[in-house]
């Protein structure tokens, strides 16, 4: 990769090869490469849960499960946001049951669902007649004054500081528990207040609110690799 001009080379290692990293630096430097371009992020293990039960794995008796059969039995999405959420620091606990479950208590599902919920909400809009494109003015934007709507909007302000810290250490588990905070922020907003009121002004200032909500929250899916549907 170096000689391909690349500058810098994230390796993601099993904890239990902390001992090669200053092995593998050596022979770089060696080599003539400078051993600072390579990071290695080394995770912890991670333990299967099924039934409430660890699930038996052992490299000797050739028992264990590929990341491929997991993402078939969970989907790319369950596999993937409950590898990103955790820290590399911290032992996953990968429940497999919780993964598969359409709860709040499964947090791809609750992310995932935050944004159908919007999604739904922007076409019940348009179905009603509603201009969802209108641009709101700034008086109108005042009038989010709730304090679920502010801290809305708190939290969707957080997220270019979110990406940046997130890309400069390394830490995409950053990532995607904002984006559960976030959905847990939307959830309390729509449960207590209505987008698709009677006032005019008050209306369009919460649709914009909402198509904010969602495009964030896509936008931070994206990121992470993890599909947003549109309905569920």
């Amino acid at each position: 990769k170096f000689e391909r001009e690349f500058h810098k080379v994230i390796n993601i290692w099993g904890a239990d090869h902390h001992g090669h990293v200053a092995r593998m630096k050596g022979a770089m430097q060696a080599l003539g490469y400078d051993p600072d371009s390579l990071q290695v992020i080394l995770m912890q293990f991670v333990r299967l849960i099924q039934d409430g039960e660890v699930v038996k794995m052992s490299k000797r008796s050739g028992r264990y499960i590929t990341l491929k059969e997991l993402m078939d039995e969970v989907g790319k999405d369950a596999a993937r946001f409950f590898f990103v959420l955790r820290d590399p620091d911290s032992t996953v606990e990968f429940d497999l049951d919780l993964a598969k479950s359409q709860s709040a208590d499964n947090p791809v599902y609750y992310v995932q669902y935050a944004h159908a919920r919007l999604c739904s909400i922007l076409r019940q809009a348009v179905d009603q007649g509603y201009d969802t494109e209108k641009e709101p003015s700034e008086q109108e934007l005042v009038l989010l004054n709730s304090p679920e709507e502010l801290e809305l909007l708190k939290k969707l302000a957080d997220l270019p500081g979110e990406i940046a810290i997130a890309a400069s250490l390394t830490e995409p588990h950053r990532l995607a528990r904002y984006v559960m905070d976030l959905a847990s922020v939307f959830h309390s907003f729509y449960n207590s207040q209505r987008v698709l009121v009677a006032d005019e002004h008050l209306r369009t200032a919460r649709l914009a609110l909402i198509k904010a909500t969602r495009q964030v929250i896509a936008n931070v899916l994206q990121i992470l690799g993890v599909s947003a549907p549109e309905r569920m």
